[in-house]
């Protein structure tokens, strides 16, 4: 059992990367907001888990390569769902899925015979006696903290106008900030590529239509953490996560990118291979009293001393020249043996540990 654990932090010098909708105390009618958590030490903007995972599907699919997206489908004004079909679908197996009916549609199937749908669902009697589709779910191995910002900030309003036309101007506003954007991410190798065909909620992956579509692949059959399920071939599995991995060193994304063009492709990360879940790499990045982003070099001696017996690889450390400098010269303080290369150059070294036949053990 292994994770990918791993920390970065993105460089946002003047962005609006994750908007709220209306501003509704804004002087203007025609006003957008940036999200932000308000505490008492001030205003922290982030970027919502869901974005990230977003623009990480996004980049994957600009790129092109060997990734497989699934289809995505909406039935009703209250469904929409991909294929849920892991086995087929890359993203499917890694960043999960729920497919449950909707009592709506089957009226409409009745009413429509030529009615369709992405995917079909195994149906079984109910209570009932009424045949009823089953629910399907899978937990993503891929998880995405909130990208949030280290330190409180200032948050800017800005003004503009359509003024085009003759005439008064028409105004417009929306709200920026300045900030250096922090995310925690962990992925489940072992859960990668590992379907489980139990009938518990939140890891029933398969019904009797996606089971037989495991069978005929050829797909294993094997107990994992004491469950029932197929595995694809080890290599596969690799392919997914390496690609997945490769993916993060071309990020992109973002909201009011016309106006505020953010590089969202991370500045810095911290990565290795865990023995568990839990995160190292949480607390090596502090606010200082004048809001600067700072290495806390104890909490690094700290966490290397900790975590000792749980690093299966060794500690990935991107850090882009020309991004906290200062903070970069610091690292050696806490650990001689982790030199920062470019963010790039750490993830592919990442990718390359995860695809290689020397680590297939990760994924047991």
């Amino acid at each position: 059992m292994a994770y990918v654990t791993g920390l970065l932090v993105i460089d946002a010098p003047a962005s609006a990367l994750n908007n709220a909708g209306p501003d509704a105390g804004a002087r203007v009618d025609n006003s957008s907001a940036i999200k932000f958590v308000r505490t008492p030490q001030g205003s922290y903007p982030y970027v919502s888990a869901q974005a990230v995972r977003y623009w990480l599907r996004e980049s994957i699919a600009k790129k092109g390569g060997p990734w497989v997206a699934s289809p995505t489908y909406k039935e009703s004004a209250n469904l929409a769902y991909t294929a849920a079909d892991p086995v087929e679908w890359w993203d499917d197996d890694l960043f999960g899925y729920m497919r449950a009916p909707d009592a709506g549609t089957k009226e409409e199937r009745k009413k429509d015979p030529t009615f369709q749908r992405l995917t079909p669902l195994e149906e079984v009697k109910n209570r009932s006696g009424k045949l009823s589709e089953v629910t399907i779910t899978r937990i993503s191995p891929l998880r995405i903290g909130t990208m949030v910002s280290i330190a409180p900030v200032w948050i800017t309003n800005d003004f503009g106008s359509m003024a085009r036309h003759e005439g008064d101007p028409v105004l417009h506003g929306h709200q920026f900030y300045r900030a250096h954007l922090c995310c925690l991410f962990s992925l489940d190798l072992t859960g990668a590529g590992t379907f489980f065909d139990a009938n518990k909620v939140g890891i029933k992956n398969l019904d009797s239509i996606r089971r037989k579509k495991a069978e005929d692949a050829g797909l294993a059959q094997a107990e994992v953490r004491g469950q029932t399920a197929f595995r694809l071939p080890i290599e596969k599995r690799q392919e997914r996560v390496a690609t997945l991995i490769r993916a993060l060193a071309t990020l992109d994304g973002g909201a009011k990118l016309t106006l505020h063009y953010t590089d969202v492709a991370p500045s810095m990360i911290f990565a290795a291979v865990t023995q568990s879940g839990n995160h190292p790499f949480a607390r090596v990045l502090t606010a200082s009293d004048k809001h600067e982003t700072e290495l806390h070099v104890d909490a690094v001696k700290e966490m290397l001393d900790a975590y000792k017996a749980d690093f299966l690889s060794k500690i990935h450390v991107g850090w882009a020249k020309g991004f906290l400098d200062d903070q970069r010269k610091r690292l050696p303080e806490a650990e001689p043996l982790l030199p920062p290369v470019h963010p790039r150059n750490a993830i592919e070294e990442l990718a390359k540990e995860l695809e290689s036949k020397d680590h297939q053990a990760w994924y047991a």
